[in-house]
């Protein structure tokens, strides 16, 4: 048999050398994975802290927690938003960023459905209808004979910010027990906290983790949570809607990447994410903070976020809350 000649495998390799390179797909992740928070250090940058940290010894990448606080949470959503989108940099959001923002704020930078690729809601937790220690009524049934009773806008209900999931807590509050209460902002839980402790402030809506601990110290009382079943963590305590009807209002986290992320790389996320959550290093801090886990699937957390969407958007149109 004749072996090739020298001249034809020179030209074999020639015409080798000059096809084109195929391209070359690094493995993902190639690099640290940032988290963008867009608030500031609080229960959200717990949330992320927690199940990055976690998520981080799967992906072998560091996960990298990004603050990147205001405009209630539009600046740092949008930078996730417009983020390459290689799975390298995600967003936590929330109820405001991904749901009630877009009702509330005329001119919001980003779609909160058609710019992100949800990946899997993170956790839930109840608000709580908190009042001073003295405060008349000593339940949600007085509370609201006693509201009624009332001047329309005689008592004020302190919130950490205006246009916050705790706002329209409060909004919702007032609509469907036909009730009107003066909105009164703060810079935070804690001055709502403070307030409430001092008596400056008769009662507030707020996350059941900021007021749950000072309750349980005698130094504010809770009347109720707003979720439809009773809090684990203090199951004494009665749900607004056992006596306000489809009264429900929940804090929620959840992930969120640029909406051109691969699918492939979105479903290992919401893996990891959701592996994560089933930590006892996760689970046992969101149950000290009165969290819940949810870890659900990428489809069934965007149905849920358009669902909130429209849900939030009503309610602040009723009560005629929008920013600048």
């Amino acid at each position: 048999m004749r072996r090739p000649s020298r001249r034809l495998a020179l030209a074999a390799l020639f015409s080798l050398a000059a096809l084109p390179a195929l391209p070359q797909t690094r493995p993902w992740p190639s690099q640290p994975i940032r988290v963008i928070v867009p608030f500031a250090a609080g229960t959200s940058d717990t949330v992320a802290r927690l199940v990055g940290t976690e998520m981080s010894k799967a992906l072998g990448q560091p996960v990298v927690i990004d603050n990147r606080p205001g405009a209630g949470g539009n600046i740092g959503s949008e930078a996730c938003a417009r983020a390459t989108p290689d799975g390298h940099t995600i967003c936590l959001g929330t109820i405001s960023s991904h749901a009630i923002n877009p009702a509330i704020y005329p001119r919001i930078p980003y779609d909160n459905l058609r710019d992100f690729a949800p990946i899997t809601q993170l956790a839930a937790q109840p608000n709580a209808l908190a009042v001073t220690p003295n405060f008349p009524a000593r339940n949600v049934p007085e509370l609201v004979a006693y509201l009624r009773g009332r001047p329309a806008r005689d008592v004020a209900f302190g919130t950490s910010g205006v246009g916050t999931s705790i706002h329209l807590a409060g909004a919702l509050f007032g609509q469907l027990t036909g009730t009107e209460l003066e909105h009164v902002p703060y810079r935070g839980s804690a001055g709502v906290a403070t307030a409430l402790m001092s008596g400056e402030l008769p009662m507030a809506f707020d996350n059941f983790s900021s007021v749950w601990p000072l309750a349980r110290e005698g130094k504010l009382r809770i009347l109720g949570v707003t979720s439809l079943q009773r809090a684990p963590a203090a199951p004494d305590i009665p749900t607004v809607a056992e006596t306000v009807p489809g009264f429900e209002s929940l804090s929620w986290h959840g992930l969120f990447a640029p909406a051109r992320v691969p699918p492939e790389i979105v479903a290992r996320l919401n893996q990891e994410a959701v592996a994560a959550l089933r930590t006892p290093a996760v689970a046992d801090r969101f149950r000290d903070l009165g969290i819940t886990p949810v870890g659900s699937t990428p489809d069934d957390f965007r149905s849920f976020v358009a669902s909130e969407t429209r849900r939030w958007g009503e309610v602040a149109h009723r009560a005629n809350i929008q920013l600048d």
